[in-house]
């Protein structure tokens, strides 16, 4: 006797294990694309996100070596020497020797880089803003306080 084959319509696939719309790297990739479009939108001067890390972080902690602004803006070696030769061909930054360590050189922001870090900050924290305007100020909070634990 033959078996009967019933065909199945209606029936969906199974969901595959790995589903690219719910993996962390992807969804992360998807929101700095979003606020990547926000701030070269409204940032309101020429600079791409990591020149402003730097001038923003110079403008935090004073002068410190090219080394040690990478560390703190989460740039590699090659990409802070880079942001740092551009600041510094547009007359944004500048080194002078380490009065401590005479084979370091320090980046400060020139009066010109501080003033620019001054007229962009207002745009820069409206940029965080509406990066996270979809949320509530508590769902805010806990996604900074998430991704913090994540660094």
């Amino acid at each position: 006797m033959g078996r009967t084959v019933s065909t199945r319509r209606n029936t969906k696939p199974p969901k595959p294990a790995y589903v690219l719309d719910e993996q962390i790297g992807f969804i992360l990739r998807q929101v700095w694309q979003r606020h990547a479009m926000i701030f070269a939108r409204d940032i309101g001067i020429n600079l791409t996100p990591t020149q402003w890390a730097a001038l923003a972080k110079l403008a935090e902690t004073g002068p410190c070596s090219q080394n040690q602004l990478g560390r703190l803006t989460a740039m590699d070696v090659a990409t802070i020497k880079g942001v740092i030769d551009r600041l510094t061909a547009r007359g944004l930054t500048e080194t002078s020797p380490d009065p401590e360590d005479g084979r370091r050189l320090l980046v400060s922001l020139t009066r010109a880089g501080q003033q620019l870090a001054e007229k962009a900050t207002p745009s820069a924290l409206a940029i965080s803003r509406e990066t996270l305007a979809p949320l509530d100020a508590k769902e805010r909070e806990l996604l900074m306080g998430l991704l913090s634990k994540l660094r």
